[in-house]
């Protein structure tokens, strides 16, 4: 952290006004802001995560969604970091969060957490699915708007801006345009009702604590289909059977949730391709014509 910002912190008119910070270390992890672990001489840690002054829209949205989950969690299981504050300072901008003393136990309580921020939250939902506000995935794009049916959603919403940003696909615009109709037709025809999600569930975004609760954080919300969050946690791994046993028995898998793990994990494939190209754009390619030919099948 620069002196700079770490000045900002503790102005007279500063988010830790009247603090003094007696360490800051780095904390990896992140691969688009920069992250850190700030001690105060009243024995206090705080998590700030920093950036440039544009990084103030990202946070916003950021803080907005750990709000949202946060009044879906039960605390005893599934721990949501609060924002503690959210600046732009002279020296860049901050998101001030609790400190969370992560371990590596069982992640019985992650899952269960989870699944219960699921169920309480479709009590509450808004009979649409969607997002009220644009906000992002990763440091990529992601649109808000609402729709009715949850096909159109994750189509509309979710992978067609995806599609028009990616222009390295070398596939046929009308044959993705037929498989994207087909897409939204399946997922139309299920009955669901809408979930608030964490939307970027990857292995980095969730954690057990040395208290053995659970804890997700850095996410991506909106009202979607509770098994999008499952479905990224597939992805890239770090998520073990406890996890899964935990959740399925509070909210037991619906028929063919297996056969819609790569119809959801699409999108994240696709944001990837975006942000970093490379072998992503192979993955998404393989992904849209494997999906092409089991649904045509």
């Amino acid at each position: 952290m620069n002196s700079g910002l770490r000045d900002d912190l503790v102005a007279a008119d500063g988010p830790l006004k009247g603090c003094q910070i007696t360490d800051v270390s780095a904390v990896g992890g992140g691969c688009i802001h920069q992250a850190w672990q700030l001690r105060l001489s009243d024995n206090r840690q705080l998590f700030a995560k920093t950036g440039a002054a544009d990084a103030l829209a990202l946070f916003d949205a950021e803080a907005e969604a750990l709000t949202a989950l946060g009044q879906y969690a039960d605390s005893d299981v599934l721990v949501v970091p609060q924002p503690l504050s959210l600046n732009q300072l002279p020296h860049g901008a901050v998101l001030l969060l609790p400190w969370l003393p992560l371990g590596r136990g069982d992640q019985h309580a992650l899952g269960r957490g989870l699944a219960l921020l699921h169920q309480a939250s479709r009590a509450h939902n808004p009979q649409r699915f969607g997002w009220h506000r644009d906000g992002y995935i990763g440091a990529g794009p992601q649109p808000g708007g609402w729709r009715k049916a949850w096909g159109d959603a994750f189509v509309d919403l979710r992978l067609r801006p995806q599609l028009q940003l990616l222009k390295r696909l070398g596939m046929d615009a009308a044959d993705v345009e037929v498989l994207l109709q087909g897409v939204a037709d399946r997922l139309n025809q299920r009955d669901i009702t809408p979930a608030l999600v964490h939307g970027d569930l990857w292995g980095g975004n969730a954690s057990s604590l040395m208290d053995g609760r659970g804890s997700i954080y850095d996410p991506a919300s909106w009202w979607a289909d509770a098994e999008v969050d499952l479905a990224m946690t597939r992805l890239f791994g770090g998520f073990g059977e406890s996890f899964y046993r935990s959740y399925d028995a509070v909210i037991p898998p619906h028929p063919g949730a297996n056969e819609r793990v790569d119809i959801y994990n699409l999108y994240h494939l696709l944001n990837h391709a975006n942000l970093f190209g490379g072998g992503y754009i192979d993955q998404s390619r393989a992904c849209l014509r494997e999906l092409a030919r089991t649904m045509s099948s």
